[in-house]
């Protein structure tokens, strides 16, 4: 599918051997059991390199794979609220709130409306504005507040980022504390 006259050409273990035909080239790969793979078309003239391609690709797949896994992924989680939340409930639900703030993701707050509650959504924004309030140090508003027939969602976002991926060094268990205080144990006796 190479279809320039000339092309430069590298070979298996990386070595250049200089310009040849592109027939020559792909001759001369076939020859070596590989295939002949243009790497850089925009060069003058093109570069190939022969190479096992099966391999190739392999190897592109597997490094972003790679890069891929190291990435950490931001869930939307949601909570829903009822304008009539018991304490009991509100501070229940404002834990698991909580807790998926700190782990990193962003939490999604509806309050659902029903019935006659429709005709009131100051009541939902009440429960809203409540929970920004409670969670103002690990979390912030993104974006602006939602409000459709049934329900009024605001979307928080953890103010730090981290979360479960990130590698924090633990202190308390750090061998030099561990050490520290064995010492300490020791002199007390």
């Amino acid at each position: 599918m190479i279809r320039v006259e000339e092309v430069r050409i590298i070979d298996d273990e990386k070595k250049q051997l200089g310009i040849m035909p592109t027939s020559e080239a792909l001759a001369l790969a076939k020859d070596r059991g590989y295939d002949l793979v243009e790497v850089a078309p925009q060069a003058e003239p093109p570069v190939c390199r022969i190479m096992d391609y099966g391999k190739y690709l392999y190897e592109i797949h597997k490094k972003a794979h790679e890069a891929k896994k190291h990435q950490k992924q931001i869930q939307v989680k949601e909570i829903k609220f009822r304008p009539k939340i018991s304490i009991h409930d509100y501070n229940f639900k404002m834990r698991h709130v909580q807790r998926f703030l700190n782990d990193g993701n962003k939490v999604k707050i509806t309050v659902m409306l029903r019935g006659r509650e429709k005709a009131k959504p100051e009541l939902a924004r009440l429960i809203l504005d409540r929970v920004f309030e409670d969670t103002k140090d690990i979390g912030r508003q993104d974006g602006s507040i939602r409000t459709q027939s049934w329900a009024i969602s605001a979307l928080l976002s953890p103010t730090k980022s981290g979360g479960k991926d990130a590698k924090t060094k633990d202190t308390q268990r750090s061998p030099k504390e561990v050490q520290s205080n064995s010492k300490k144990e020791d002199r007390s006796e």
